[in-house]
């Protein structure tokens, strides 16, 4: 999972797009990076680590141009060293740089086709850099000296017809405009939105709503699964249908990823946890009418809003018995086992007196590898809880994710192969109750009737791109699961297998790409 932005703007964006990464920032802490055009040059500034560590008054001296794009990224295809930080940059046609929020499925046949045919090196493993490349060739097929915005569109549409999967693309084109495109099934977000000022109308295009929001741009709406925007570098709006949409987003943005004050696809975050939190009380109630839980404590962030719900529905209080230290990443985007493990105890720490001699009802928004509520129902156990109960906001999650969410193997997952109690046993509570997939579904769907099905295959196991088989999950899990990516840090950190990194270097040199 990755966030995105790009803004054409009637200033220099640079200061703009350092506050949208930001408020990006929950999308990813691997790396961070920023590239900007001014009269016909890029220049960038991208490496490993949150973006208030990236990013330095010196970068920002040199990120000067009205027009750019960012990045955060956590890895979830290819290693993660600072060559993998985006945005990546082609120099044919026109000088072309781009970041991308997603996973491709068809990634191997495509990086073959693109050396075998198009002639094109991929340097790196990322799918990012091969879409890319693909929309770089499409363009280059076009063969014209100064392309208007609808050959941007006919390439675009060539470049799905080549690439499957999840994606969400925001794209600089050198003395052109900004390009963003979001997959025929939507299933990675966009936005985008304008704001008036004294020179003009300033465009961005966003992963989420709520970059906007701290900048003072007004949303104009979500961009539609398979179009394609692009904004002139004089700030003329254009739109595009590219593919035959069936607009199909990720359900697990409503339950973990997005913030709470974002909008998405016409529906408010916040508002469907709100209703994942009441649906799951009403389904406690059926079950255990009689039930003996004295207070309901959210596991910090994600799953606040839903538990505040929850407790009200259940007329039981609602507290906050676990202290987060904001200073830990999330704890199931990081690599390996041990480090999750470890993370858990120096995240969060249980206020003693919210515990003791309590029947508690801990609530998460979903169980994925089961480290974090494993650890935490220890806590709470040696905090004094007489019985420890545990909720989650989503179904069981039991299939890999293949659209972008770092959940690579079924084997990693608690609940693949287990049945509901056999989890509860595993992570040691009194009692679990899972989310129906109905109830989550109509969370969402409830505020915004329009869609009719979300992508619900960690739950499910069904890909909406059709194209995921078992080979493929094989195939994907051979090459990132937990021992697979232990053994990629060690030879990082051994300096071994170093991929060559197209990008600013240590020194900080200026580098101009154009």
């Amino acid at each position: 999972m990755c966030g995105i932005v790009g803004i054409v703007g009637k200033s220099d964006v640079n200061v703009q797009l350092y506050d949208a990464l930001t408020m990006l920032q929950h999308r990813g802490q691997d790396a961070a990076g920023i590239l900007t055009s001014h009269k016909g040059k890029f220049a960038q500034q991208k490496a490993n680590g949150l973006v208030k560590d990236v990013f330095r008054t010196r970068h920002m001296q040199r990120l000067v141009g009205h027009a750019g794009i960012g990045h955060v990224r956590y890895p979830t295809a290819g290693s993660s060293g600072p060559a993998l930080a985006q945005p990546f940059y082609v120099n044919s046609p026109y000088g072309i740089a781009l970041a991308h929020n997603g996973n491709l499925t068809n990634t191997a046949d495509v990086s073959d086709d693109i050396y075998r045919t198009d002639l094109r090196h991929v340097n790196t493993d990322s799918d990012s850099e091969v879409l890319l490349n693909v929309f770089a060739q499409e363009l280059l097929k076009i063969g014209k000296l100064k392309p208007a915005p609808e050959d941007f569109f006919t390439a675009i549409t060539s470049m799905h017809n080549r690439v499957r999967g999840g994606y969400a693309c925001v794209s600089l084109v050198a003395n052109y405009g900004l390009v963003a495109f979001r997959d025929p099934h939507g299933i990675r977000p966009l936005v985008f939105g304008k704001r008036d000022t004294e020179n003009g109308t300033e465009y961005m295009v966003a992963s989420e709503s709520v970059a906007m929001d701290v900048l003072g741009y007004t949303l104009i709406r979500d961009v539609a699964p398979g179009e394609a925007v692009f904004i002139t570098s004089d700030g003329e709006l254009h739109t595009h249908q590219c593919a035959e949409p069936d607009l199909t987003p990720c359900i697990f943005e409503h339950v973990y990823f997005a913030r709470p004050d974002s909008i998405m696809d016409g529906i408010s975050v916040y508002k469907s946890r709100l209703r994942q939190g009441e649906r799951l009380a009403a389904k406690i109630l059926k079950e255990r009418p009689d039930h003996d839980i004295d207070v309901v404590i959210p596991i910090p962030d994600s799953s606040r809003v839903a538990g505040q719900a929850l407790a009200q529905q259940l007329g039981v209080k609602f507290r906050e018995g676990l202290v987060k230290n904001r200073y830990i990443g999330r704890t199931f985007i990081m690599p390996g086992q041990q480090q999750r493990k470890k993370s858990v105890r120096q995240k969060l720490n249980p206020i003693r007196l919210e515990f003791e001699g309590k029947n508690v009802m801990l609530v998460d928004d979903s169980i994925v590898r089961g480290t974090t509520c494993q650890q935490i129902i220890q806590m709470a156990r040696e905090a004094g809880a007489a019985k420890v109960y545990f909720a989650s906001a989503a179904p069981a999650v039991k299939y890999p994710n293949v659209y972008g969410i770092d959940m690579p193997s079924a084997k990693e997952l608690i609940a693949h192969g287990r049945t509901d109690s056999e989890v509860c046993e595993e992570i040691g509570a009194d009692w679990l109750i899972y989310q129906d997939l109905d109830d989550l579904i109509a969370a969402s769907s409830d505020g915004n009737e329009q869609i009719t099905s979300f992508d619900c295959s960690v739950f499910t196991g069904e890909y909406v791109t059709g194209d995921v088989d078992q080979t493929y999950l094989d195939r994907l899990d051979a090459a990132r699961n937990d021992n697979v990516k232990a053994k990629g840090d060690k030879s990082i950190d051994q300096g071994e297998n170093a991929v060559i990194g197209l990008h600013n270097d240590e020194d900080d040199a200026a580098v101009s790409l154009g």
